[in-house]
C-alpha cells in the first residue's frame, strides 16, 4: 500500500478524534469577520474566503467588516445596512492610477462587545487606495488605528475593541441581541475553527506518512 493511501486510511479516524475532542457545547469567538458585496457591490454579502491583508479588491468593491460572537462562518453576523457602492463612493469620483473601495464597518452589538466597552455606531467609508492595494489597505486608510496579534489576526477596528483579540466567549454563542438577524447561511466561507482541525488533520496524516517510510526502512 502506498504512502498516501496509508495516510488517506488514517483520516476517517483523524476526523473522529477531532469530533471526540471537541466539546459537548460549541464555543464562541469574539472576532472581526471580513465579507464581500456580491454583484458588483450592490448585492449580497458572501464571507470572503481570502483574509483582508491577501484580497485585493477591485475598483467599485463593496468589503464589509462585522464585529460579533460567532461559532464559525455559517453562525457570523453580516454587516448590516443597504448602502451600495454608488451611494457610498458618490462623493469620490474616480482618479486615474486609483481605485476606490467602499468599506461597511459594523461594530456589533452591545450584547457582542467585550465588558466595559460600547460598540461605536455603523458607518460606512470610501476609500481610494493605489490600484494594487489590498483590502487591509483600504481598511487602514478609513478606520485607523488597527490592531493585530502576533499572528496577524485583526484585533480592532478604529480602536474598538480596545482589548481582546479572538478570545473563546463562554455560554451560546447564539444568543445574540438581535435574535432575528440574518446568518450567512449558505453563503459559506471558512471557519475560524477550520484551520485548526485542518492542521490536526494533516497533522495526523502526516505522521502516518513517517510511520510507513520508518517500517519501509527498517524491514528493507
Amino acid at each position: 500500500m502506498s504512502a498516501v493511501r496509508r495516510a488517506a486510511s488514517v483520516l476517517p479516524a483523524a476526523f473522529l478524534l477531532l469530533a471526540a475532542a471537541a466539546p459537548a457545547h460549541a464555543t464562541g469567538y469574539r472576532y472581526w469577520s471580513f465579507w464581500e458585496r456580491t454583484a458588483g457591490g450592490s448585492g449580497g454579502w458572501v464571507y470572503a474566503t481570502q483574509g483582508p491583508s491577501t484580497a485585493r479588491p477591485d475598483d467599485g468593491a463593496v468589503e464589509g467588516f462585522r464585529f460579533a460572537v460567532s461559532e464559525d462562518s455559517a453562525d457570523a453576523s453580516r454587516p448590516r445596512g443597504a448602502a451600495d457602492f454608488g451611494t457610498i463612493c458618490a462623493g469620490t469620483p474616480a482618479r486615474s492610477g486609483t481605485k476606490r473601495v467602499a468599506v461597511v464597518l459594523d461594530f456589533g452589538t452591545p450584547a457582542d462587545a467585550p465588558s466595559g466597552e460600547t460598540p461605536p455606531a455603523r458607518r460606512t467609508a470610501c476609500a481610494r487606495i493605489p490600484a494594487g492595494a489590498t483590502a487591509a489597505d483600504a481598511l487602514a486608510a478609513v478606520a485607523p488605528p488597527l490592531r493585530y496579534d502576533t499572528n496577524a489576526l485583526l484585533c480592532a477596528i478604529a480602536g474598538f475593541p480596545k482589548k481582546g483579540c479572538g478570545e473563546q466567549v463562554s455560554g451560546s454563542a447564539g444568543e445574540k441581541a438581535t435574535a432575528g438577524e440574518k446568518k450567512s447561511g449558505s453563503d459559506g466561507g471558512p471557519s475560524l475553527g477550520l484551520p485548526v482541525g485542518a492542521g490536526v488533520v494533516a497533522v495526523l496524516a502526516g505522521a502516518a506518512v513517517w510511520q510507513y517510510r520508518r517500517r519501509r526502512d527498517d524491514s528493507a
